[in-house]
């Protein structure tokens, strides 16, 4: 018995246990419902298993079916992306980079100028996006995400473990934060608050940044300026709309230019690292380790 399946039968596998349905996958591959289904029972013959437990309109994998399908998936992720390579010349002269949208402009982009002045002619394709994605069936490289708990089966490479501590701008300071007499005294509208969404909870509040320097104020968030992104904390900083609990990470260009000062010594720290999730196949590629280690200098 040939033990490679037949790899029409395969695709028709994948896409219909992606989507639930022979009819959305049979539109996916342009053929008919009944063909789609054929070629399960093809499948099915080669395995002598029964791949997907048939109920009305709508599938489901049954064991055998759940025991394959990873493999199926990553198989022709990696398949479709050499392919792509290959028919646009770009065979591993193209960076795939995912990350989410509070680090895209204040971190990843100032650390690509080291990446491009090793590898000038390299092609790079930033996505900015939230968790989960998918890394093989979208072709990326490299996806950067907080904590290292997001995806299974690749490789996990802790960047930078990032603290939070308050910054503002210069003009700022001078108009509100001296009259006042400090961060104690400051008047709560003048705080820029960080909403981290409801999927996280372990990043430090200003309540908690001041019960960690043994301060007893607490800040109504609904009383100041609320900001969904972290960088978008850090910009806010900077055009001078309040102090925001930024982080190191984010603020250190806006520190070193000049645009924002550190109000104090004492920083918080996240709950969890930042870490680089890499495809095993990804691995060996010289400007993914160079991006890797471009990405976890605290310089």
């Amino acid at each position: 018995m040939n033990p490679l399946p037949p790899l029409n039968a395969v695709k028709a596998f994948e896409v219909a246990a992606r989507t639930g349905q022979f009819t959305l996958a049979a539109a996916e591959l342009g053929v008919s419902s009944a063909a789609v289904s054929q070629q399960i029972r093809n499948l099915e013959a080669h395995f002598g298993k029964q791949l997907f437990v048939r109920n009305g309109n709508r599938i489901t994998l049954t064991d055998a079916g759940q025991a394959i399908y990873p493999q199926v998936s990553r198989a022709l992720g990696e398949i479709a992306s050499v392919s792509a390579r290959l028919l646009e010349g770009e065979l591993r002269t193209k960076l795939v980079v995912s990350v989410p949208f509070s680090l895209a402009e204040h971190w990843l982009a100032p650390r690509l100028q080291g990446l491009m002045e090793t590898y000038p002619h390299i092609a790079i394709d930033i996505r900015v996006e939230d968790d989960p994605v998918d890394l093989m069936r979208r072709h990326i490289d490299l996806r950067i995400s907080y904590g290292d708990y997001h995806y299974s089966g690749v490789s996990v490479i802790p960047l930078v473990h990032d603290e939070v501590l308050p910054v503002c701008s210069p003009g700022f300071w001078r108009r509100y934060g001296q009259e006042a007499g400090g961060l104690t005294s400051l008047h709560q509208s003048h705080f820029i608050h960080t909403d981290w969404g409801p999927n996280y909870a372990s990043h430090p509040t200003w309540s908690e940044w001041f019960a960690q320097q043994g301060s007893a104020r607490r800040l109504d968030p609904s009383l100041g300026r609320r900001v969904g992104l972290s960088s978008l904390a850090i910009s806010a900083a900077q055009l001078g709309l309040g102090v925001a609990l930024g982080q190191r990470v984010l603020a250190r260009g806006g520190l070193e230019a000049g645009r924002l000062i550190a109000l104090s010594p004492f920083s918080a720290r996240l709950g969890y690292a930042y870490c680089a999730f890499v495809p095993r196949s990804r691995l060996g590629r010289p400007e993914v380790a160079l991006l890797v280690d471009l990405l976890g200098r605290n310089d």
